[in-house]
């Protein structure tokens, strides 16, 4: 296949800082303001300009943009969503999450998932640096979403689904699934967000020495 030069777009004009630093989880999307095929091209140039093994290129997309196919599928990622609650804590409904728990907020993309104006399926072909060659690539689109003012979140399934999902929308069989990303301008705002210290998460030249700063 012949290879294509891709220069930047001009609607990507938000310094790279401003992106990386205001960019936070979106779980709740407008379902009435669409997601343009112009800007999903944009969003899709971007992750294809992260590097990957060898050049190799594995990473493929599916971009999901039929509300009835994203409600189906929405169904199957709630079950998915409280599938790994259930394997990981026993929990089968929002009454088992305790009250401190991180995953009260993520409980939302299960009911929300149904009303997202776009999801994008992330797989790749057989290779040995399938996933290493995929990631750098779904950073490259979330960075882009952000510039352009959509939302995002990467997210999982889980394999009590994958069969089904795989076969809603025809995906070979070979092909790796590696996350799911719905897409949409926010019911709400972007950043600023609140993280631990790299102080506290970085050790300098050996394990548990500090940083200098």
């Amino acid at each position: 296949m012949d290879m294509v030069r891709l220069d930047s777009p001009p609607e990507l004009t938000m310094p790279i800082g401003e992106a990386m630093f205001s960019q936070r989880a979106t779980r709740r999307l407008d379902p009435d303001r669409p997601v343009s095929d112009a800007q999903l091209q944009i969003i899709l140039n971007a992750a294809s300009k992260a590097p990957s093994g060898g050049n190799t290129q594995p990473a493929r997309c599916l971009v999901i943009r039929d509300r009835d196919a994203i409600h189906e599928f929405g169904k199957l990622y709630f079950e998915a969503w409280w599938a790994k609650r259930r394997d990981a804590y026993g929990w089968t409904s929002k009454a088992d999450i305790p009250e401190d728990s991180v995953y009260r907020l993520p409980a939302l993309l299960a009911d929300e998932m149904v009303n997202a104006p776009t999801i994008i399926l992330v797989y790749s072909e057989p290779s040995g640096v399938a996933a290493s060659s995929t990631f750098p690539g779904v950073q490259n689109l979330l960075l882009a979403a952000r510039a352009l003012g959509l939302g995002s979140v990467l997210t999982t399934l889980h394999p009590q689904v994958m069969e089904r999902v795989n076969a809603m929308f025809e995906v070979p069989e070979a092909m790796e699934f590696h996350c799911c990303i719905p897409i949409g301008y926010p019911r709400g705002k972007f950043g600023p967000t609140s993280r631990r210290p790299t102080s506290a998460t970085t050790s300098w030249n050996r394990w548990g020495q500090p940083p200098p700063w």
